[in-house]
């Protein structure tokens, strides 16, 4: 179904500023586009959730509008795809408006995806498995425009890949890190749920599980049902050299997560002694998975 342009219907700046001007942002002029004319990204990798930040969207919304518009392309069947608001329309739709304020914006898709994720990026709280889908998106866009980011005048200073530049966007550590979140992508769903449930670490998950076969993950997943276990990085480690050996059968697995182990020796550290070292903000998975990436560099110097 096409857009109607007769919907569509420049923004009264009067009525948000009292000024008899046009409403711009950054120079484009802001349209307000019906809510029905709206479309999400496709693959959009971020949830929109009805929680408390919602709530507080749409009460905000209710008392004063959408203050800052979306970003949308036209599409080809008609209607606008929305690359930045998506959780500006849904606290639309719920303070009851039907329009939004949106800039439209002719972008290609290696364009709009980029711009997609980094708008994206800007929230509090993002899960893992977002990440993870959302860098591997930026990435095979970056890939598709052929930029170098490893370009530089300065022989001394280090040259960027393509996924050290999304970690340097996104305030990730490095390229390793966006890394492993691109490889939660080959993990089955319910694997990738116990990482956004901070059951499985984010490195335990994409060094040792991701590798294996779709096969192997459900029969893992089976087994850890099964015994009602979470398994260690030592019995995951043994999985792996399974499976890469061609042995892995759910009969090995579950012989692998039932064996016993000694009593897991535990390091107490205190929240205020990490966070000397650490920035306030950090998370204690996020913490974890760089305490763990400077024991691993450790090992391979002394053991």
């Amino acid at each position: 179904m096409k857009s109607s342009a007769s919907k569509i219907q420049l923004t009264d700046y009067d009525a948000l500023f009292q000024t008899s001007d046009p409403v711009k942002a950054n120079g484009d002029l802001v349209q307000e586009i019906p809510l029905s004319e709206l479309f999400p990204f496709k693959n959009h990798p971020f949830q929109v959730r009805d929680d408390e930040a919602m709530q507080k969207t749409v009460e905000s919304i209710a008392r004063s509008g959408v203050l800052s518009p979306g970003i949308v392309r036209p599409r080809q069947e008609g209607g606008y795809e929305i690359i930045a608001g998506h959780r500006r329309k849904r606290g639309s739709e719920l303070a009851g408006k039907s329009t939004m304020p949106v800039l439209i914006r002719t972008l290609d898709d290696d364009e709009a995806t980029i711009i997609m994720v980094d708008s994206n990026l800007q929230r509090e709280k993002i899960l893992p498995s977002e990440k993870a889908f959302a860098y591997k998106m930026k990435l095979e866009a970056l890939k598709h425009q052929g930029k170098r980011w490893d370009l530089t005048s300065a022989p001394t200073v280090q040259k960027l890949t393509t996924r050290d530049k999304i970690a340097q966007d996104a305030g990730e550590k490095s390229g390793m890190t966006v890394a492993r979140y691109i490889a939660l992508t080959k993990l089955v769903p319910p694997l990738l749920v116990l990482v956004d449930e901070d059951k499985l670490a984010v490195s335990t998950a994409a060094d040792y599980i991701s590798d294996l076969t779709k096969q192997e993950q459900t029969d893992l997943v089976s087994v850890m049902d099964k015994l009602n276990v979470i398994p260690g990085r030592g019995q995951l480690t043994k999985i792996k050299q399974h499976s890469k050996d061609g042995t892995l059968t759910i009969t090995v697995i579950e012989t692998l997560l039932k064996a016993e182990h000694p009593a897991a020796v535990q390091v107490v550290l205190k929240q205020a002694r990490l966070h000397q070292y650490f920035p306030q903000t950090y998370t204690a998975q996020q913490m974890e998975e760089v305490i763990v990436s400077l024991l691993e560099a450790w090992s391979v110097q002394h053991l």
